[in-house]
């Protein structure tokens, strides 16, 4: 028994309450006592994934203004994002490591510390080769903005509040897509394009310097109360650090390869989102650099409410009874099928078009919560960096491919002047790929549940 409690305090660094004490922090009378510091480490996570949405956005969002001063195809275009994607990819892998490994302080304090310096050299580059350089290195450290996000809120999260941490902190994807439309267009009129650039790299370091003050593993924090870590602490997990688990025993799982191929499948949907609304809104309606900022605007403020009610919704239903397998599934299933509608976009003016979109880029955010949190309910917290840097890896490959082919249709169908067809069938892939990846994802894991990682032999 003696060793037992020493395991646990090492592993946490402090001993962990006895389940009846802990039980007592938890009950309803008790509860709006417990603390809240939680929730400003949930802001940080929010503002740095504001930040990380607003540099993806940027270059999209001066595109028009690109297009006369660099000449290049939609096929170019597609290849500077896939770059972008590919070095995101293998970035996410290294991160998902490094924050298992080093912890989320470090982790986190180096990707946005790299992705600033990136934001900025975008402003030193003029040409095709030179913006594929300048993303590569974008994609590289922003990759570890979600591996270490996902692992904060295991980290400061019990696990029924997890579902909707994620969609907070998530929403802050929504808030960039729409402060970079509200805000670049301008900067990039009245600055030139390379402004948006620099103030964007700008914020990045302003962030860093609030992280690196405030943020420490919930056992080490000065701030936070003992019954706020009893709550934290209320499913039993210790906070293990510095106990990596290797990719290859998280790949001998079904419960890995359910996350690995519902990430493949549904992050080019957003990724096609965030590189091509606005050259969609330029070429089939006829909105220039001016003009875009409303309907997009409008987009992902539809996505901000609607993402963090589906992310509310699971922990809702947690509350009346269902078991969280259950409340998550049934979620998820119905965030799939609101994406299906954006198949009839063809026909659509300009706000149904943006009804269209809103609808089933909301209904992304709120499968990808809770799909991110399906990690933290299948697998121990030492893991899940590491496993949401394989998925997101997976989904990046999704992302890279999607550009290229998306360039090159488009291209083929504006020599036939019919983009409006070649953006319909685009929309069309997205509105399927959704119910496909969950009964993938619901064959691979019928049940989210914790397993039991055992090394390689044993």
């Amino acid at each position: 028994m003696e060793s037992e409690k020493q395991t646990a305090a090492e592993a946490g660094n402090a001993p962990l309450a006895p389940a009846s004490e802990i039980r007592e922090e938890i009950t309803p009378a008790v509860q709006s006592r417990v603390g809240s510091y939680r929730w400003l480490i949930c802001t940080l996570l929010f503002l740095a994934t504001t930040i990380n949405y607003v540099d993806r956005q940027i270059l999209s969002l001066v595109k028009p203004i690109l297009d006369k001063e660099l000449g290049w195809s939609n096929t170019q275009f597609g290849e500077v994002n896939a770059a972008f994607q590919g070095a995101y990819a293998v970035g996410l892998l290294g991160f998902g490591w490094l924050v298992d490994r080093f912890g989320t302080k470090i982790g986190y304090g180096l990707s946005i510390a790299f992705w600033s310096v990136a934001a900025v050299c975008h402003a030193l580059v003029g040409s095709v080769t030179g913006f594929k350089f300048v993303r590569v290195f974008l994609g590289l450290s922003e990759s570890g903005n979600f591996p270490s996000a996902i692992k904060a809120v295991a980290l400061w999260f019990p696990r029924k509040e997890r579902a909707y941490a994620t969609s907070l902190f998530n929403s802050g994807a929504n808030v960039g897509a729409i402060l970079a439309p509200a805000t670049v267009p301008f900067l990039a009129s009245y600055g030139g394009w390379k402004l948006p650039f620099v103030v964007a790299g700008i914020a990045g370091f302003l962030w860093l310097v609030f992280w690196w003050w405030l943020y420490s593993t919930p056992d080490r924090h000065p701030q936070i109360g003992k019954a706020e870590l009893a709550y934290i602490r209320s499913d039993r997990e210790a906070d293990a650090r510095g106990q990596g688990v290797s990719w290859l025993v998280l790949l001998r799982y079904p419960q890995t390869w359910s996350f690995i191929v519902a990430k493949f499948m549904t992050d080019p949907v957003w990724w096609f989102f965030l590189i091509w609304l606005p050259d969609y809104f330029n070429k089939t309606k006829g909105l220039d650099i001016k003009k875009l900022g409303p309907p997009i605007v409008v987009i992902y403020s539809i996505v901000t409410v609607l993402s963090i009610a589906g992310g509310w919704l699971t922990n809702y239903l947690v509350l009346c009874g269902w078991t969280s397998n259950k409340a998550r599934k049934s979620c998820m299933f119905l965030f799939a099928l609101c994406v299906v509608p954006v198949l009839f976009i063809k026909g659509a003016g300009l706000w149904g078009a943006v009804g269209l979109i809103g609808l089933a880029a909301a209904a992304h955010q709120a499968w990808s919560a809770n799909l991110f949190t399906t990690v933290s309910d299948m697998f121990p917290k030492r893991a899940v960096a590491s496993v949401v840097g394989i998925g997101g890896m997976a989904g990046s490959i999704g992302g890279l491919m999607f550009p290229v082919y998306a360039g090159r249709l488009l291209d083929r169908f504006e020599k036939a002047h019919d983009t409006n067809t070649g953006y319909g069938i685009l929309f069309g892939i997205c509105a399927g790929a959704y119910v496909v990846a969950f009964f993938l994802n619901h064959l691979l894991a019928p049940r989210f549940e914790q397993i039991t990682l055992r090394e390689i032999g044993k």
